[in-house]
């Protein structure tokens, strides 16, 4: 945890904007939490937006944080991880994500909403070989 001031955060539903980010097939809502933390934590719902898969996301890949929980808000979306196997999550399903899991999104429903908070704000993906 870092020694910056943390601060009160109200992010009002009315005021959402959505952008891309991580993933091409999904879009991003910032929920406030990284310039509320300094940066130690983000939030922030992702939402499918019905394009075909482009990116590395279906690629094996993990992504270098401290902490990673995935709360699945709407719809369903299955992953396949290292040492776990494939996993369907559904609406009120939530996982904690280890630090560099290896694994891979194999597909979601089209409504799929997801609220994920990850440590540190800024976290590094890196794509890898498949797990033995």
């Amino acid at each position: 945890m870092s020694q910056k001031q943390w601060h009160f955060v109200h992010h009002e539903a009315a005021d959402a904007a959505w952008s891309p980010g991580l993933r091409k097939i999904f879009e991003y809502r910032d929920l406030g939490i990284k310039d509320g933390t300094g940066g130690d934590y983000v939030a922030h719902v992702i939402r499918a937006i019905g394009r075909e898969p482009g990116d590395q996301i279906h690629q094996w890949h993990y992504h270098d944080c401290r902490f990673q929980m995935v709360y699945i808000l709407r719809g369903w979306v299955t992953f396949e991880y290292e040492g776990a196997g494939v996993r369907t999550l559904r609406a009120g399903d939530c996982i904690n994500q280890v630090p560099r899991l290896r694994h891979r999104e194999i597909e979601c429903s089209e409504d799929l909403e997801m609220l994920e908070i990850v440590s540190p704000a800024d976290f590094a993906t890196e794509v890898v070989e498949a797990p033995d």
